[in-house]
């Protein structure tokens, strides 16, 4: 598979919301960032969220949404569905802050775009997958375009 594009999303510190028995909620907000890529390009808004479920062994849930502004202008919104999880000892050094070996978590989004702009409609009507990696202040998310 042909790397579409690569975001580097800036975060901010998470709120945590506490644990309903389902988990620790967490809302990690967006700040910004860059998508630089043969499929896309532009930046990234700050606005976003990345609303996360943890539970206590560090598996995680995620569903991010924000909004890149591409090159040309056109708004395009990023809707983004995964998961995260490894040896709950580098999870929970991950959740600490501190780096961690990536080839030891597996993090996997699935990514849909909306849009109204007519150069990007092929964005609406195909799914994507990001190989991420989660670094101090952002996350880096690798797409492909599944076929």
């Amino acid at each position: 598979m042909t790397q579409f594009s690569e975001f580097r999303v800036q975060v901010g510190v998470p709120l945590k919301l506490g644990d309903d028995g389902f988990g620790e909620a967490r809302i990690v907000p967006i700040l910004g960032g860059t998508a630089l890529g043969s499929g896309i390009s532009g930046r990234i808004l700050p606005g976003g969220t990345d609303e996360q479920r943890i539970r206590a062994d560090g598996r995680t849930r995620i569903h991010a949404r924000y909004v890149i502004e591409a090159e040309d202008g056109a708004l395009i919104r990023v809707d983004s569905q995964g998961l995260r999880h490894g040896p709950p000892e580098v999870m929970a050094a991950l959740l600490r802050g501190e780096k961690v070996d990536s080839t030891q978590v597996y993090f996997r989004t699935v990514i849909r775009f909306e849009t109204a702009a007519p150069a990007h409609d092929d964005l609406n009507l195909r799914l994507y997958l990001a190989n991420g990696e989660r670094q101090h202040d952002c996350v880096i998310l690798r797409l492909t375009e599944l076929a």
